[in-house]
């Protein structure tokens, strides 16, 4: 049995390292706030005294930050001490030039690594339902995916370096669009005096039925803004889709349009809540706006 290390424990990474202690593989983690992985501790789950340590234990280590920044830094010290061939798997949100880099900076110190965003929500961590996105080596990506397995329905190989990282951006403009159809129609519907509760239960029955609509939709009912997916955290992917997409050539203006009323969502205050507060920015304007 490989030993296993996972590091980043939060609203994700915490039930991701749940499934996998739950799954019985031999597990080792560590977070920047030791306080959050206070729970996996009292279930028996060991806690690394540094990521430097934690590398050097492990024979497969998954990470799941979130700037590009913060994977490159927490690969430098995981890999300090680490073993030859150990295989590191991301799963955080990070610009896919710099899941390549990755690759290639790692492969050359005789390190292996994919790049395997993750989708399906903080709902999905918790029910191990996530679907993963994954790119590099097809050995590499074979051997983690018995483990991935443990906190998802599905992971695939989408390509080589840099693919995961991709097929996620393209993920997160699709999300763009979807958010944006909810919070327009319900806020249309608001406006227009309708039934809010049961106008999001037709239209979630039919043609605009969507995961935004299933999941969001109560959450915007009960104008519970928690997260889920934070508005500061969505603004971040949305920067790397829109200088991906720059650097490609691809058109992507609904994403852009969502990020600048987000950037708006914002700056009133809504950085921490959940993206479907984008709800509220769309009451306050009028038809003009």
């Amino acid at each position: 049995m490989a030993k296993v290390g996972f590091v980043g424990l939060g609203v994700m990474g915490g039930p991701m390292a749940g499934h996998l202690a739950e799954a019985g593989h031999d597990l080792t983690v560590w977070n920047r706030t030791p306080e959050k992985a206070e729970p996996l501790k009292a279930a028996g789950v060991r806690v690394a005294s540094s990521m430097e340590a934690l590398g050097q234990a492990c024979d497969l280590v998954f990470t799941c930050l979130s700037r590009s920044e913060d994977v490159k830094e927490c690969l430098a010290a995981l890999t300090k001490n680490a073993n030859p061939n150990t295989l590191f798997v991301d799963h955080s949100t990070i610009l896919p030039k710099a899941a390549k880099e990755i690759h290639e900076d790692l492969k050359t110190k005789g390190f292996r690594f994919v790049d395997a965003p993750i989708t399906g929500g903080s709902m999905g961590a918790q029910k191990g339902q996530l679907t993963i996105f994954c790119g590099g080596e097809a050995a590499a990506i074979d051997e983690a995916k018995p483990y991935m397995l443990a906190y998802a329905k599905r992971a695939e190989r989408v390509g080589g370096p840099g693919a995961g990282q991709l097929t996620k951006a393209a993920n997160q403009i699709a999300v763009a669009g979807s958010v944006l159809a909810l919070c327009e129609s319900l806020s249309f519907a608001e406006k227009a005096g309708l039934d809010l509760a049961l106008t999001r239960e037709l239209l979630a029955g039919g043609a605009a039925g969507s995961w935004s609509m299933d999941n969001y939709g109560p959450k915007l009912l009960a104008r519970d803004w928690s997260p889920g997916f934070k508005v500061k955290d969505q603004l971040k992917d949305f920067k790397y889709c829109i200088e991906t997409a720059h650097e490609l050539g691809a058109a992507i203006p609904g994403t852009v349009l969502v990020d600048g009323l987000l950037e708006v969502t914002k700056s009133h205050g809504h950085a921490e809540h959940t993206t479907a507060v984008l709800f509220e920015t769309l009451m306050a304007m009028g038809f003009e706006d």
